[in-house]
């Protein structure tokens, strides 16, 4: 059974967003699918804010402070990296849940904030690191926890995309004004650090980090931030490893991949084959396919759709807003990433930042509070 908000008899939750732009999109549509009603939707202007409500299905269109004021649940904020603190912070003073894109902030300082504020409120406040709710991502966890891994030796990971490959390809994550000292790590990178400590159940403790920006202007304004990231991990159990991040990788639309390789045997998911995973032994390999009938117990709940009809990122992004909405109802999902994981994110990225300016290893563990 998958999570559902509907199933729990407490009413309808109230959903309004912040932001039309592309990830409002997903967002809308996974509320939609956990039977949540569109409430209010603000952008930067009332003009504005009125084409996206009525391209997004959301009832009405009002301002920042009309959304606050009003009565939505929870709010989802879906707008440039460096906007994300103040507007998360003036939601939360207003005492609603809320769902803020990551990076949660584009500081450690601000991200660790947030985080208290959070916790302060009492409120739900979650981050979507949906590739956490692909049921074979969960299959993978569940096996490494039931010992079928064995000892971490050393994890081979990468996110890697083509869409800043040219010269004249821009975006506003390519400033510091908007999208912060760091883009491809912070929004990419993030993800798939999120997901190997999750399904490892271990966390990065040293790093070290080469970037790389290729084109020092884009779109007629200067680049601020990074194209490729590369780094070296250590993680708890003294396994080591690479992660490899770039938004310049000819052909690779959006290639996340985690492998995992154990003293028993090895795992890897490919979030563009979701529906699959691959598990290596010293003897033979195989292909394990998601099905609900024969997942590890707690699994099936993510499978969404029937077996043989592929599920992907929407159905993750689906789950996890479910899994939100669930929470804001008093239940206790399993794995649904909080403000604790965002600001886990922006402590990893500082670290990343730290490493590749002064060129050597960064404990994380030196960056805690």
């Amino acid at each position: 059974m998958t999570t559902d908000v509907t199933d729990t008899g407490v009413g309808t939750i109230r959903s309004g967003f912040l932001g039309g732009g592309f990830m409002a999109q997903a967002h809308t549509r996974a509320a939609r699918a956990a039977g949540a009603e569109l409430f209010a939707l603000a952008s930067s202007s009332l003009q504005r804010a009125e084409g996206s409500a009525a391209e997004l299905g959301v009832e009405r269109a009002t301002t920042l402070d009309g959304l606050l004021a009003g009565d939505s649940d929870v709010v989802h904020i879906c707008t440039p990296n460096a906007t994300h603190a103040p507007f998360t912070l003036a939601v939360l003073d207003a005492g609603k849940h809320v769902i803020c894109e990551k990076p949660l902030a584009t500081t450690l300082v601000d991200a660790e904030e947030l985080a208290a504020a959070a916790s302060e409120c009492g409120v739900v406040a979650a981050v979507p690191f949906v590739y956490r709710y692909h049921p074979m991502v969960r299959e993978a966890r569940a096996r490494i926890q039931a010992g079928e891994l064995g000892a971490l030796l050393t994890v081979d990971c990468g996110y890697l995309q083509d869409w800043m490959l040219l010269p004249e390809d821009d975006d506003w994550r390519a400033t510091s004004a908007e999208g912060g000292p760091s883009r491809a790590f912070a929004d990419i990178g993030s993800h798939v650090c999120d997901l190997l400590e999750f399904v490892a159940g271990e966390r990065i403790v040293r790093l070290t980090a080469r970037t790389r920006m290729v084109y020092s202007e884009r779109g007629g304004h200067k680049v601020s931030n990074e194209d490729a990231v590369s780094l070296l991990v250590e993680l708890e159990s003294g396994a080591i490893g690479t992660v490899l991040i770039s938004q310049m990788a000819a052909g690779r639309k959006n290639a996340l991949t985690l492998e995992l390789h154990g003293a028993l045997s090895s795992m890897r998911f490919d979030q563009q084959r979701p529906e699959e995973l691959w598990i290596g032994r010293r003897g033979e390999s195989s292909h394990l396919f998601r099905d609900p009938d024969n997942a590890h117990p707690g699994v099936s709940r993510f499978s969404r759709l029937p077996v043989g009809h592929a599920q992907g990122y929407q159905d993750a992004f689906n789950s996890f807003v479910a899994d939100a909405y669930a929470a804001i109802r008093g239940e206790d999902p399993d794995g649904l990433p909080t403000f604790d994981d965002g600001l886990r994110a922006a402590r990893l990225t500082d670290a990343v930042l730290r490493a590749a300016r002064d060129e050597r290893w960064i404990d994380v563990r030196e960056l805690q509070n």
